[in-house]
């Protein structure tokens, strides 16, 4: 999360201070067209940060640094739209900066506190989801020698390293970026997260630190289309069309039901320019 410094003159959005209270463990609700529709954990508290580019336009008038705080957010099986249930949520609304309006519409600001009924009401009413805690601690994990170089850099951060370590294994912090963009296996349909593999387009040995993470560098597969895709015998055009590479035996795409010219939703354009890579560099052309 980033938000503009509050210059001294700027009186009308004090909401920006909020951003320096924040402390790790702390619970964010992401409230986006009336539905409370992720909860993050924030990693980090507020540090100096210039505004990041990809606010275009919108942000114009906003200053050149702003705070921001690193938080990891996992998005939610069942939205909630707080709206519907005022007669619990109203009465423990704050009466200064209130996240929301007496109706249940938001109001305009970008960040505000809680307290600790709301957040339980609202977990309540969100069916108690099962929150992912960042890991923090590299002695929680076993890595193995090709982690090694990562593991001795000390630029990164301990909560950095066991993120990036546990990306290559398709968990922690990657696995809940890739439930934003993907919710399904693109060939199988299957939903159900906990027999789906959140596996990396671009591999994690030829990524960067940062593609490593990237949310849309990763697609949710079912085992047996993983390991084709992991293995290079089949990839996606932009389009969404499947590939198969000449030296995968079609008799294994028969037996396991995979339509050989199947074709799947689109990409987007980040995806698409990680699929270039899987295509030029892992399929098996020939």
């Amino acid at each position: 999360m980033w938000s503009p410094k509050l210059k001294k003159n700027l009186t009308r959005n004090p909401y920006y201070d909020f951003m320096t209270e924040v402390t790790p463990g702390d619970l964010v609700f992401s409230f986006v067209q009336r539905k409370i529709v992720a909860i993050g954990v924030a990693t980090s508290a507020a540090y100096s940060s210039p505004k990041p580019k990809d606010f275009g336009s919108a942000g114009d008038g906003w200053s050149e640094e702003g705070w921001r705080v690193d938080v990891e957010f996992q998005r939610l099986d069942t939205s909630l739209e707080p709206r519907n249930h005022m007669n619990l949520i109203q009465p423990l609304l704050p009466q200064k900066y209130s996240p929301l309006k007496t109706n249940g519409d938001g109001q305009e600001l970008y960040l505000t506190t809680i307290n600790p009924e709301l957040a339980l009401t609202l977990l309540s009413l969100l069916g108690d989801p099962e929150i992912f805690w960042p890991v923090s601690d590299l002695s929680q994990i076993d890595f193995v020698a090709e982690e090694q170089e990562l593991i001795l850099d000390d630029s990164l951060t301990e909560t950095t390293k066991a993120s990036l370590v546990l990306s290559r294994r398709g968990q922690g912090s990657f696995r809940e970026r890739v439930r934003f963009f993907e919710q399904e296996c693109r060939v199988t349909g299957v939903k159900e997260s906990q027999l789906l593999i959140a596996s990396h387009i671009k591999p994690w040995k030829d990524s960067n630190n940062d593609e490593r993470l990237n949310g849309h560098n990763g697609l949710f597969l079912s085992p047996h289309v993983d390991k084709l895709f992991d293995l290079g015998f089949i990839t996606f055009e932009n389009s969404g069309k499947l590939v198969s590479s000449p030296l995968l035996d079609l008799d294994v795409l028969d037996r396991w039901h995979i339509a050989r010219n199947a074709k799947v939703k689109s990409f987007d354009s980040v995806q698409s320019y990680f699929l270039d890579h899987h295509r030029e560099n892992v399929f098996r052309a020939a």
